[in-house]
This record gives C-alpha cells, structure tokens and sequence, in this order.
C-alpha cells in the first residue's frame, strides 16, 4: 500500500504536494519563505487542519530562518512573533494552525535564556520536526483506537478529505482504513465529492485509489440514497475544530451528513487528535466560520456555472452538534458521550 508523503522537511526547505493539481497532476512544491507558506495555506495547496498545523510551525521558521546571527535577542522575538502573526490570519476555523503557531511561541520563549540566535534558531526547528513526527505517531494511534469501534464494518462513508493528504501521514478519517489494510482488514470507502472545492472527489478519491483501497465516489446529494439501500455501515468525518461540549466544526455539508445518519440509525463518528479540541470554546456557536469568494461556486475551476453578479453565500465550514456524533476517536482513544463530562476528563481543562 503506498502512502503520500503529504509534507516533509527536506534540503533545509519544506516540500508540500500542491493540493490544488490533484487529481491530474502530482506535483510537489517547495516552500522556502512565508509569504510563500501564507499563500500555500490559503489557497488550499496544503489544507486538512493537522496538515496546516505542521504547515504553520515549519513557516514560523522560515521567518526566521536566515536572520543575522548578531540580532539582538529582543529583535529576533519581534521577528519571530510578527511572522508568527501573519501566517496565523491565514485561514481562521482550523484550531491546529493556531495550536502549531502557539506552541512555537511557547518554544522560543522557553530558549530565549540560550542567548544564542543559531542555537536558538536550531531549537525551533526542532520543535517543528517534532510537531510533524507527532502527527505521524498521532495518526498511528487514531487508525488503532478506530478499528475499536468499526469491528464488522466495512463500508464506510466520508466527507471532504481526512486522510494522509490532510495530514503527515495515517490522516484522521481515514486512519482506521489505512491501519485496517495494513492488518488485513478489507474496507470499502464511499467518498462524497463535497462541493464546492471537491476535496472528497479530488483528493480523498485520489489517494485511496493510489493506495490501492476500494473506493465509490457518489455525488453530495447521494448520501441518503446509499444510505437508505444499506449501503454504508458508518461514518467517519475529520474535524477543524472541537468545542468542550463536543461540537464539532468541519467541512461544509458535514452537518447534512450527520443528519441523514441519525435519521438511517448509522453511528457517526468524528477523529480527531487532541490538538483539535478547543477547550477554550464552550460550544459551536463560538467557532468562526471561514467564507470563501463566491468564484468558488458561480465559477468553479475555470467554468461559469451560475449567471453572473448572483448572490452567493459560501461558508467553508458547518457544526455539526454534539448531539449527533456517535463518539470520537482520538490519539488517546474512544471518547463517547455525555461529552460535556468525557472531553474535560480526557482533554484537561
């Protein structure tokens, strides 16, 4: 089974696939300042919320990264924070961007005392690399606690993209397939195309097609249909970002999806690391909800498809109420309800 290597530190630079080709072309990029990281971010050539969390931290190195070793230290943080600051405005619904960036501060604040602008530079990149090896262990761990909760269930349906494209490695969703394949348990993946981006058609379809996995790419509104005939035996979303109550903030039309679950009696689940959860935000109502350019649906990859100077409203992401998630599979395990209780024992305060 061959997994993409979504993005990696190599050559003193960071490599990315360019999100935006797929599914015709597999391109991968470097990215060497942060403007460059900024624009990768909000375009989507890198997207999927632990993908962009790692994203973030390498490009808060990169704003640092050829400084003048004779700067003095209070500079050196001047220039750092500000970096820091600008990639964090680069997308706002993903917590793990801001999760990445923070620990970064964190980092340097904690070798400020080494008064050394190499060595303190080197620390930072390490702290990087190690947000990305944890992602890799991270999403391991998501693939093993899932198979926990899909035993006999085979055909499972997602949405958008969760999987090693939105991640370093395993992805969340689509960890307990891949982990499955690797002990020789055979899924079967419904991809929902997930307008009007088509992350479910374009990439989730992509790389599970690459990685040998069978899957079915239906349409958006196909879901209740497939789900009516029996078709599908869970679901399993990622998430940008997860209240303490348990609601949970993800790609557009993930909401609509839950609904038809609950009303077909298939159990819902949400993975997630713990660098999703936002204990910070009570509930959903509190998440900011990114809005795309309206391009996106009167004019999709080249093509008018609407009549032009039509009023387009283009949320990028919805919440989805605790109440419909069946449980959440996490890098420390199973989390079931009542989440107003189980998130603050398993997360912290």
């Amino acid at each position: 089974m061959a997994r993409l290597k979504t993005i990696d530190w190599t050559n003193d630079t960071l490599q990315i696939i360019d999100q935006t080709k797929l599914p015709t072309e597999l391109v991968y990029e470097r990215i060497e300042t942060v403007p460059e990281m900024y624009n990768a971010i909000k375009i989507l050539k890198v997207r999927g919320a632990p993908a962009i969390g790692i994203a973030g931290a390498f490009g808060t190195y990169l704003g640092i990264k050829d400084c003048d070793s004779s700067v003095s230290i209070d500079k050196f943080k001047t220039m750092f924070v500000e970096q820091a600051d600008y990639l964090a405005s680069s997308r706002p619904t993903a917590v793990n961007l801001f999760w990445a960036i923070n620990r970064m501060k964190n980092k340097l604040d904690n070798v400020l005392s080494l008064n050394d602008v190499e060595k303190i530079k080197k620390e930072l990149l390490s702290e990087a690399n190690e947000i990305l090896e944890e992602d890799r262990r991270c999403g391991l761990a998501i693939g093993n606690a899932g198979l926990e909760v899909l035993s006999g269930k085979k055909n499972i349906l997602t949405h958008c993209n969760a999987g090693g494209l939105a991640t370093a490695e395993y992805g969340t969703a689509l960890a307990p397939v891949y982990v499955g394949v690797e002990k020789g348990i055979s899924f079967h993946v419904f991809a929902d195309e997930t307008r009007p981006l088509l992350q479910g058609a374009r990439i989730t379809a992509f790389e599970l097609q690459h990685a040998g996995i069978p899957v079915t790419l239906i349409c958006d509104n196909m879901a209740a249909s497939v789900m009516a005939k029996g078709m599908i035996d869970a679901v399993i979303v990622g998430a940008d970002r997860i209240t303490r109550n348990g609601d949970t903030a993800n790609k557009i039309g993930t909401y609509g999806v839950a609904l038809l679950a609950k009303a077909h009696s298939i159990p819902f689940y949400v993975a997630a690391p713990f660098s999703t959860f936002d204990m910070f935000m009570e509930t959903g109502d509190q998440i900011p909800i990114e809005e795309r350019g309206s391009e996106e649906i009167t004019c999709g990859f080249g093509k008018q498809t609407a009549p032009s100077g039509v009023n387009v409203y283009n949320p990028a992401f919805d919440v989805t109420p605790s109440s419909l998630i069946t449980a959440f599979i996490t890098d420390k395990g199973i989390i079931r309800p009542p989440y107003i209780d189980t998130i603050v024992k398993n997360i912290g305060k």
